[in-house]
């Protein structure tokens, strides 16, 4: 049997923190072993399970853990990235509406350390992109929507996972999904392109997330869904990906690799 590793949470006080910190207390191979807020957090200073003490230090929070798991913001990610990099500890994150920019500097840091980066940890989420993609492949004469919906809080949008079922759509038609993306109709806009790669967002509540991938042809249609009710699969997604990629070599993975979904 392998050893357990420790792995560090970042936002261990926020919503996503406490479902991780329980998926790890499921974890035969992981142990929650640093918790990190941002600075001037309430909660910095406090224990959690285990005696583990909120720090908002990176360096204090991934001091001695193989990995850390992080639910963010882009520019706190990227900070505590890099601080991960110095360490040598691997990162797993879900954080989503990274620029190209931003985008690249992960890329950057992924040379350094192992970092799985993925919109969406859900295993079901995940085998709806494969799903998709090999609908697209089938399916190539019909039109191809997303509508996504999350919680009023949500920041990016459209939200990364329906970004990522876009590019499953183009994928299955050797099509580059920025050719073809289309976010927004208002107006007199004329006739729908046949090759369009649609996405649409709602925003309202508490969802954590509902996604539909839309095959339109004439007189029928193939839709594909999935609804999220809790947060605690996608924790639990994340912990399964931070157990994987704890000790590999550095570069940026993928939540398919972890999955077999490739």
């Amino acid at each position: 049997m392998s050893a357990v590793r420790k792995a560090s949470v970042v936002g261990a006080a926020g919503r996503m923190g406490e479902h991780v910190r329980a998926a790890l207390a499921e974890s035969d191979t992981l142990a929650f072993g640093g918790a990190l807020e941002a600075p001037g957090h309430p909660a910095i200073g406090s224990e959690l399970e285990g005696g583990v003490e909120i720090t908002g230090d990176a360096n204090q929070a991934f001091a001695g853990c193989a990995v850390a798991i992080d639910f963010t913001v882009p520019a706190a990610t990227l900070a505590n990235l890099a601080v991960a990099a110095d360490l040598g500890t691997a990162y797993v994150t879900g954080t989503t509406g990274f620029t190209p920019t931003q985008q690249a500097q992960l890329e950057a840091l992924a040379a350094r350390i192992p970092v799985l980066h993925a919109p969406n940890f859900s295993v079901a989420v995940n085998v709806l992109a494969w799903l998709t993609r090999e609908a697209s492949r089938r399916l190539r004469d019909y039109d191809a929507e997303i509508l996504e919906l999350h919680h009023k809080a949500k920041r990016d949008a459209p939200s990364g996972t329906a970004l990522r079922l876009a590019e499953a759509i183009a994928e299955g038609r050797d099509q580059k999904l920025a050719d073809h993306l289309v976010l927004e109709r208002a107006g007199e806009i004329g006739a729908r392109p046949d090759d369009a790669i649609g996405v649409q967002t709602l925003r309202g509540g508490d969802n954590t997330g509902e996604h539909w991938v839309h095959f339109i042809g004439t007189g029928e249609r193939v839709e594909l869904a999935h609804r999220s009710h809790t947060r605690a699969h996608f924790a639990r997604g994340a912990a399964r990906a931070a157990a994987w990629l704890a000790g590999r070599e550095p570069g940026l993975y993928r939540i398919e690799q972890v999955l077999g979904l490739e």
